[in-house]
């Protein structure tokens, strides 16, 4: 079978083919770019797979190419990259590989075409694409990898047990395929997956939660999660999220299954956003209910504090699965942290004082928590789902007015630590704290406006309760 060849890839592809035949290293496209385009997805990156030196490859192609580009280099790795338009086009020689029983790095090996092939991870990852004269455009398919892509079907080119066993990360990239595509994956695949779990072990963070962002950037991640449960991947990897799982029944009263629950809210935020990390946030929203969980006689199962905890649960994780602990993390924290405060905001007789509070603990991120909150409403009740939504938007209404009166978001304080020192002639104090922090209460609760001029006069009216005497009348 022949590829259908776009006219804005012949160019390149024969680009390849003149270098390679000048070479002597027969070239071969394989992989996600020949995968994705048989399935009508848009991809940006390219492998080529020369038997021969993919480094010396590229830069010679590279010598042909207006403009010139430039070739980056990965000696360690044996492979090149460089860009064509929109394409990353990556080159490497044809190689087998393989994971020795404890170790984290492959042992690799010069080999032919049909070994680069057997050491795919699924069949439809192992089609190739011939750049050479006497067959080019040919779909090379030693596994049947065309049906399986016309089937819906993932599996291993060799038997499973073997494939997962020299690289232990093909069982997560097995499952993130088939969140990515809908695929299912092959009884003998899927259950090689839990066979050989244990061997994940030998794989580093940093690779396995790049293939579970990937999930979590899917349209559904859920199918993803729930195959790494049923697999008993999750309980190796993710521990925390392994842990929700399953519904404890204590006189007659039961909980919902809070594992079920948050994929449910996760692949809701999904519809209203391509935002990973509000997508991490929905993932851990309710990750401390595990160890909150308590019964009491009269109410039945609480989770009294699940929000505070998980909060404090988030910089360990994000650690552990190499995560960026910058100002990532401390968004995901907070939202944690506010994710059940909206809720209370829905109640007739909020105060004005709440809903500063809320603007003022979250500011920009304010909206983010509603979508978060709202995306949280998994009820099966249509009715129940309709009228939370509504309270919701009563909520988004009493924020937006309070917000346009106070000016709370990203709040700073009218009055600074230096200007209370000024006023009162005196350095760094406790008593300077004990000002910033009544200003920026009484303005939370509404005493005073978020105005400079009040927030001063009342600044004088607490220094002089703290024994201190104004030096300064200026309020400018």
């Amino acid at each position: 079978m022949l590829f259908d060849i776009k006219k804005e890839e012949r160019k390149i592809f024969n680009l390849i083919r003149q270098t390679a035949e000048k070479l002597g290293f027969p070239a071969y496209v394989v992989g996600g770019y020949v995968r994705d385009r048989l399935l009508a997805r848009e991809s940006k990156d390219m492998d080529i797979v020369c038997v021969g030196n993919g480094i010396d490859l590229a830069e010679e192609l590279a010598k042909s190419m207006i403009p010139r580009p430039k070739v980056a280099i990965f000696k360690r790795f044996g492979t090149a990259m460089l860009k064509h338009g929109d394409l990353e086009i990556e080159f490497v020689g044809a190689r087998r590989e393989s994971y020795r029983r404890n170790s984290r790095k492959p042992a690799v090996e010069n080999g032919s075409l049909e070994d680069d092939q057997n050491r795919r991870d699924l069949t439809i990852n192992a089609l190739a694409v011939s750049l050479n004269e006497h067959n080019f455009g040919e779909i090379i398919d030693p596994f049947n990898g065309l049906k399986d892509l016309e089937d819906k079907i993932l599996k291993t080119p060799l038997e499973p047990g073997k494939t997962f066993s020299d690289d232990p990360l093909r069982m997560m990239r097995a499952i993130r395929f088939a969140t990515q595509l809908n695929f299912k994956i092959e009884n003998s695949t899927l259950k090689a997956i839990s066979i050989y779990k244990e061997r994940i072990k030998i794989i580093s963070f940093e690779r396995i939660t790049t293939e579970m962002e990937k999930m979590l950037a899917s349209p559904k991640p859920s199918i993803g999660f729930k195959l790494l449960y049923d697999t008993g991947l999750l309980k190796l990897i993710f521990p925390e999220f392994n842990n929700l799982h399953g519904v404890e029944i204590r006189k007659g009263k039961a909980h919902k299954d809070n594992f079920y629950h948050t994929l449910k809210v996760v692949d809701n935020i999904c519809r209203n956003t391509d935002d990973i990390w509000l997508r991490w946030a929905a993932m851990l929203h309710d990750i401390a209910k595990p160890p909150t969980k308590r019964f009491d006689e009269k109410v039945g199962w609480t989770f009294h504090g699940h929000e505070m905890l998980g909060a404090k649960m988030v910089p360990k994780i994000f650690r552990r699965l190499r995560l960026p602990m910058d100002g990532k993390m401390k968004y995901v924290q907070k939202l944690v942290r506010l994710h059940l405060r909206p809720i209370s905001l829905t109640k007739d007789n909020i105060t004005d004082s709440a809903i500063r509070r809320l603007l003022f603990e979250a500011g920009d991120d304010i909206d983010d928590l509603m979508i978060l909150c709202e995306a949280d409403i998994t009820s099966k009740n249509k009715n129940k789902v309709k009228r939370y939504l509504e309270n919701y938007e009563m909520v988004r209404l009493k924020l937006k007015e309070v917000e346009e009166k106070d000016h709370l978001r990203n709040w700073q304080p009218p009055i600074s630590g230096d200007l209370i020192m000024e006023t009162f002639g005196i350095a760094p104090s406790r008593e300077v704290g004990i000002i910033k922090n009544a200003i920026r209460e009484a303005i939370l609760d509404g005493v005073i406006p978020n105005k400079h001029e009040e927030a001063f006069e009342f600044m004088l009216e607490r220094g002089k309760e703290l024994g201190l005497n104004s030096i300064a009348k200026n309020i400018n």
